[in-house]
């Protein structure tokens, strides 16, 4: 049985066009004289708010075998992150496709040793880690400049400093009221902390501000 080359292309939304990856595989089946039926290009067009891909389901479940050769404009159409990328490179591998990337011909897998694939797998997953690493590093420091955007304009960010000042009028009255009732041990400390609806720290930080405020007892644990 001869193999056979299949393409494979995706774009994120519906509205996207399919057509300048279509274009590209052929274009590059035509100068490496490989010959790509149209029946054989696989597309999908994945929602945004999932990933549901029956086109590549049915490409690498049913059509594929040991031999055949796939071609996709770049890496990224094998998945949306880097682990699926990785997933999927890896069983494709394992299943013995040739796996051609456009974008990047160095590492395709057509015509190649067991261990040049083995080579160019390890290319990928240290290039993938790398690239992923590199969000990361993006991610953080517009997470750094955005902070310090905020706190230039004087805008708090994470969780809101709650002490005595703080609180509102109805937890004052209420700390007030229940207060005495504590220190007489008429009310334990989770029950007057359920009352103010307020953590463990933030409640002795706050009593003690309390007690300082209006020269009463010490707060004990």
């Amino acid at each position: 049985m001869n193999n056979l080359v299949y393409g494979y292309v995706r774009v994120s939304t519906k509205e996207q066009n399919l057509d300048r990856q279509v274009l590209a595989i052929k274009d590059y089946c035509t100068i490496n004289n490989l010959n790509l039926e149209d029946r054989n290009i696989i597309s999908d067009k994945a929602s945004g708010k999932n990933f549901d891909r029956p086109g590549y389901k049915a490409l690498t479940n049913q059509l594929l075998r040991k031999g055949d050769t796939l071609i996709i404009k770049e890496l990224d159409r094998l998945g949306r992150s880097v682990d699926l990328i990785k997933q999927e490179w890896e069983s494709l591998i394992n299943k013995g496709i040739n796996i051609i990337v456009i974008e990047s011909p160095m590492l395709s897998t057509k015509d190649k040793t067991d261990l040049e694939k083995n080579l160019i797998s390890s290319i990928v997953f240290n290039l993938l880690s790398y690239l992923a690493e590199k969000e990361k590093d993006k991610t953080r420091n517009r997470q750094r400049e955005g902070i310090d955007i905020a706190k230039a304009k004087g805008i708090h960010l994470g969780r809101p400093n709650i002490n005595l000042n703080t609180i509102s009028k109805n937890q004052y009255n209420t700390l007030k009221e229940y207060y005495p009732r504590w220190k007489a041990k008429e009310i334990t400390a989770v029950k007057f902390m359920d009352i103010l609806d307020l953590k463990t720290n933030t409640f002795y930080k706050i009593l003690r501000e309390y007690e300082l405020a209006t020269n009463a007892y010490t707060v004990d644990k």
